[in-house]
């Protein structure tokens, strides 16, 4: 699936929505064990990495900076002194003390699914996924879910005990109605001390304009941010076909819908706000991805890998994550 790197950054065909063979969504939804879930899809992503061409070392670089007297002559860089015939070091950073914050859309919008089960369910499949995947190498993982307000807050940890706790509050049954994308993201940026990976998983049904604010004091901040916008396969195309009566879940507003004169408005707007969404996050260098619910079950971790192999230091953090499936030999 495209990503922000290129002009069709988080925009999928609606045509071209099938379901992976590498982890088939309704087989694993079906299960009814989340902590189980995830270790299933962790196992088929290990598989797939057999087949990824990412490689790399075990370490990131974070940035350059130039060179000053009593620098580590090891940490220089002679590629980029043989090209600008100047001394930059390269500041590295220990991936194994890395801190992720998943945070989770729990509004009532994530509670829709026209499948066997929900956005909501899917969603938090994801987050237990690629909470079980970090943790798997000692990357510290923190989670705060969201509706209108803040819900859940658990600070990013690996201790025993840690992945049970973040499960507990991703089961967490939805009571919010509306979304504030706002409070969340501020109280994130405002927690993380160190530079972080925010995840923001969401159907991102809000203000493009309020987004892209707090998108860019994150980024303003150092941390790396990847959105996965969960949508139902029913939310890319306008499926009602006569006139009806339909419930506003976050409003608990009753609306009456003639399709014919709604069907090209909903597209129109649908298309607009995926347009505007792609627009900021390319801008401000946020990687994001959107994913139907009908999508293989381990895509949303090769997301995260290709969100990281993309950026500056990608190299690196693809070799991490080589080398983690090289150490557990395959297995989650």
């Amino acid at each position: 699936m495209p990503t922000s790197g290129d002009q069709s950054a988080g925009r999928r065909n609606p045509d071209d929505r099938k379901p992976n063979a590498n982890v088939d969504s309704t087989s694993i939804m079906r299960i009814k064990n989340l902590q189980l879930r995830a270790k299933m899809i962790v196992h088929g992503f290990y598989n797939g990495l057999h087949r990824s061409p990412i490689h790399g070392s075990s370490v990131e670089f974070s940035e350059y900076r130039p060179y000053s007297v009593g620098d580590d002559l090891r940490g220089l860089d002679w590629k980029r002194y043989a090209r600008s015939d100047r001394y930059f070091i390269k500041k590295f950073e220990d991936e194994t003390n890395r801190r992720c914050y998943l945070v989770v859309d729990q509004s009532k919008s994530m509670g829709y699914g026209s499948l066997e089960y929900t956005k909501i369910e899917y969603a938090r499949t994801i987050a237990a996924t690629i909470a079980h995947f970090l943790m798997l190498q000692r990357d510290n993982v923190g989670l705060l879910t969201f509706d209108e307000e803040i819900g859940d807050y658990i600070s990013a940890q690996t201790r025993v005990g840690h992945f049970h706790h973040l499960l507990v509050a991703l089961s967490r049954p939805l009571q919010g109605k509306g979304t504030d994308i706002d409070a969340p993201l501020r109280q994130i940026a405002g927690l993380i001390r160190r530079r972080g990976l925010v995840i923001l998983i969401s159907d991102l049904l809000t203000s493009i304009q309020t987004l892209q604010t707090n998108l860019a004091y994150l980024r303003s901040r150092g941390h790396e941010v990847v959105i996965l916008r969960v949508l139902d396969p029913a939310e890319f195309d306008f499926q009602i076909d006569k006139p009806s009566m339909v419930l506003d879940v976050e409003s608990g507003r009753e609306i009456y819908i003639d399709p014919d004169a709604a069907r090209q408005d909903y597209q129109t707007k649908f298309n607009e706000h995926r347009q505007q969404l792609g627009d900021v996050c390319d801008s401000l260098g946020v990687d994001h991805y959107e994913i139907s619910t009908d999508d293989s079950m381990d895509d949303a971790l090769f997301h995260i890998v290709d969100a990281q192999s993309r950026r500056g230091k990608s190299t690196a953090r693809g070799g991490m994550l080589v080398g983690a499936a090289k150490a557990a030999g395959g297995q989650p």
